[in-house]
């Protein structure tokens, strides 16, 4: 009984350290949150629906407020692409942190929809998303591992270089 107990605390107590791990690791990143811009049209950045949270669309914009645009591929390289897919990772993590008030609330990265402006002729979509992903990596751990689509668009509102969307599953 003592070691059933002992393994159920032990547990409770891995659980515990890993809740933290979000917001301890968005430190440790040394990522500063921006606020969370208005939406450009007539939606809402994130409605929840259960335990799932659907974020809108999001961009690479910086601190001002200003996109990263362009084709990837064609005005950007795939690095400066990769950089855009990690700035829009920041913002959405910007908009989980307005929602839920604490990035530890998040139980499971679910869904990503990574979409890439670029020409017809780009195939590196992935490896500019990965940009995104490996930030939700990061941030989350294991919890921040999704299922995912990397796409290519002929265009993107604003020329923005990428969007990306997500579900997460929150507390």
């Amino acid at each position: 009984m003592k070691k059933i107990l002992l393994l159920i605390l032990t547990g409770l107590t891995l659980h515990s350290l890993q809740a933290q791990e979000a917001e301890a690791n968005i430190k440790k990143l040394n990522i500063s949150l921006p606020p969370v811009g208005k939406p450009i049209a007539n939606y809402v950045s994130a409605v929840r629906f259960g335990n799932l949270l659907y974020l809108s669309g999001k961009g690479p914009s910086d601190e001002k407020g200003v996109f990263t645009t362009g084709k990837v591929g064609k005005d950007l390289s795939l690095e400066e692409g990769i950089a855009a897919a990690r700035l829009t990772a920041i913002n959405q993590l910007a908009v989980l942190k307005n929602e839920l008030g604490d990035l530890n609330k998040v139980k499971r990265i679910v869904k990503v929809l990574g979409m890439v402006n670029c020409e017809p002729d780009f195939k590196d979509h992935p490896k500019v998303i990965n940009g995104f992903s490996d930030l939700m990596v990061q941030v989350f751990g294991e919890k921040g591992k999704h299922a995912r689509s990397a796409v290519g668009m002929c265009s993107l509102p604003l020329n923005m270089a990428v969007e990306i969307e997500l579900i997460v599953e929150v507390e």
